[in-house]
């Protein structure tokens, strides 16, 4: 820390431990100032030959107006300390100017009006001599001192000793990396990835500096200040829109001690609010300032604190730039207060909608956020393929998530799913886990939100592990267990080189259209198919199966184990070709649907490597796996 000693003569004030101070001199003292509660018994001739101030309370007592012998200065800035300072200076005195009292002292010089007028290389001149070659040249001293500006701050504007002091730090932010050689505080986990890039100069290593080693010291200013400092490096334009995330990363963590694991501390409410709302108007515009990860713990903090919608429609719109990035954790956004659902999904469902907009936006548009910064939305052009499937499995994943929730109704489950339909990708394992959830999770639900939900998937394109878990699920229609069953067939038929089963012209034609809308019967038959399989039946089908199957390879299929009951009843839906097409006419969904799975009823988080669950009761029958 920089310091500046000024006098030289030896401190000979004293004091009785009684807020009187006094002079050990041979003379008498001749003035009494009073400052708050403290009593200064002093001299008038060093005083008032450096203070203007004091000249005229002086001549305003001789007059009659005053005190008999005593001067008040209740309102001085500072306080005690800072008058000891000044009066000590106009002793000669010695006295140390520093980083933590130089506010403290310029404003009191100011105050008793010390300029070169009353003598020259008086307080006020030495102390600017003092900041402008030490305090605003230090990185940490400028810190300092633009913290102290907060106890008196009108006064500090005034001085400008504020807006010397944010210049002075956006200076040093902007220079480059190479030229940074004073001290900073760095305590960030990538240090030790940065202090690996080292080199050997004249056999003294020389350090790295990471691009944002500043962060962590103006994680320390108080928010107003921040904002201010941080406007300034913005406006500078020589800093990276990362390193300003990387700023507002660090100020969240230091100013909301909750913010990682999304609470707030109570009784904290108003000023959590003023830090989110800040630090959502100090986004950069660029896509990838700041991951996706924070922009979410970000818009759940933002819903905590019940920000305004203005901040919560900018955070979603810069969520949407980047969702691929996003993890299922990140988008449980819990409900308000009051609301039936566990989760906020339409918040999700917005997100969505945003991320969908850089299909159709490609150029973005421009937006304005406050006064004090612009912000430009930039959406980065028409979405891949491979951020689609992304997407897709994200949003399948998360769907598996909240189908826990008792209270979700299923339109807003079919309305989310159906806004990634359009995405095509190769396995649809990830929304049949997330269907199988919802009906686990919602057993009273009616046959025809049953068949609705189940339109949501493709039964082609269900790995061998899903097909095997969905011909033992007692929870789906007996309609989606047949095409299970019947897919697995073909596909085994095409594994083993056989010849693939005729389909019905319904079913050929499936490939290029869509699945169609459901149409109403009234037919038993047609009912038979919605209804949802009991064990006898799914026992039945894949025994039926396995004796196609041993019948096309010349075997005898026959199990005297199996009931003829539902045998018979299987047999007379699948002999009728006029079912087995209306089951395909019939089918939903208007595109495809991928998944990620992260954990429940059907498989591990890779839709590549799905295993069978055990959330779905296992069945004794036998069962045809390919």
């Amino acid at each position: 820390m920089k310091f500046m000693k000024l006098g030289s003569k030896p401190d000979s004030f004293q004091t009785d431990d009684n807020y009187v101070w006094y002079v050990a001199s041979d003379l008498a003292t001749d003035i009494i100032i009073n400052v708050g509660e403290a009593k200064f018994y002093l001299h008038k001739f060093p005083l008032l030959s450096k203070s203007a101030r004091l000249q005229k309370l002086v001549a305003n007592m001789n007059e009659g107006s005053g005190n008999g012998d005593e001067i008040d200065i209740p309102d001085i800035p500072g306080g005690l300390a800072s008058f000891e300072l000044c009066a000590k200076f106009c002793y000669g005195m010695t006295i140390t100017l520093n980083a933590y009292n130089v506010v403290n002292a310029r404003c009191a010089a100011e105050y008793l009006e010390m300029h070169e007028t009353m003598e020259r290389g008086n307080l006020i001149y030495k102390i600017d001599v003092f900041l402008n070659s030490s305090i605003f040249r230090s990185w940490k001293d400028s810190i300092i001192v633009l913290q102290t500006t907060r106890s008196m701050p009108m006064l500090s504007e005034e001085l400008k000793l504020v807006s010397r002091c944010i210049d002075a730090i956006a200076s040093k932010v902007s220079v480059d990396v190479s030229r940074v050689d004073w001290s900073y505080t760095y305590n960030r986990k990538n240090l030790s990835e940065e202090t690996n890039n080292h080199m050997l100069n004249g056999g003294i290593r020389s350090v790295t500096v990471p691009t944002d080693w500043w962060v962590e010291d103006l994680a320390e200013l108080e928010l107003d200040l921040f904002k201010r400092v941080l406007v300034n490096i913005k406006n500078k334009g020589l800093v990276h829109h990362e390193v300003i995330g990387e700023a507002l990363k660090a100020f969240a963590s230091r100013r909301l001690p909750g913010f990682n694991k999304g609470v707030i501390p109570s009784g904290d409410m108003t000023r959590a609010r003023s830090v989110v709302d800040a630090i959502v108007g100090l986004l950069p515009s660029e896509k990838g300032s700041v991951s996706c990860g924070f922009l979410l713990k970000l818009l759940k903090m933002a819903v905590l604190v019940d920000l305004g919608e203005t901040g919560k429609i900018k955070l979603v719109k810069k969520i949407g730039q980047q969702l691929e990035e996003a993890s299922v954790h990140d988008l449980l956004i819990r409900a308000n207060e009051g609301e039936p659902t566990m989760y906020d999904v339409k918040m999700v469902q917005k997100i969505v909608e945003e991320f969908m907009v850089r299909d159709r936006d490609p150029n973005g548009e421009f937006e304005v956020n406050g006064n004090e910064i612009q912000e430009g939305r930039s959406t980065g052009g028409i979405l891949t393929e491979a951020s689609k499937l992304m997407v897709a499995k994200l949003i399948d994943s998360y769907l598996a998530e909240i189908a826990k929730d008792p209270n979700l109704p299923l339109s807003m489950f079919t309305d989310l799913a159906e806004k990634v339909s359009g995405f095509s990708r190769p396995a649809h394992d990830g929304i049949y886990r997330a269907i199988d959830m919802y009906l686990k999770a919602h057993p009273g639900i009616s046959k025809s939100e049953r068949k609705r939900i189940c339109r949501l998937m493709d039964c082609k394109k269900l790995s061998v592990e899903a097909c095997m878990h969905a011909v033992q699920n007692e929870r789906l229609p007996m309609r989606v267990v047949v095409q299970v069953l019947f897919f697995e067939q073909v596909r085994a038929a095409a594994s083993s080189g056989g010849s693939t089963p005729d389909l019905p012209k319904a079913i050929k034609d499936l490939n290029s259209a869509s699945h169609g809308s459901s149409r109403s019967t009234t037919t038993n038959t047609e009912e038979d198919w919605d209804t949802v399989a009991t064990a006898e039946e799914l026992r039945a089908l894949r025994s039926e199966l396995a004796s196609l199957r041993l019948e096309r390879s010349g075997g005898h299929a026959k199990s005297p184990l199996v009931d003829n009951r539902p045998v018979n009843k299987v047999k007379g839906l699948l002999a009728t070709k006029r079912m087995l097409t209306k089951i395909w006419s019939n089918k939903g969904g208007t595109g495809e649907n991928s998944g990620s799975d992260s954990s429940g009823s059907l498989g591990s988080g890779n839709p590549d490597d799905v295993k069978l669950a055990s959330s779905t009761p296992a069945r004794k029958g036998r069962h045809s796996v390919s």
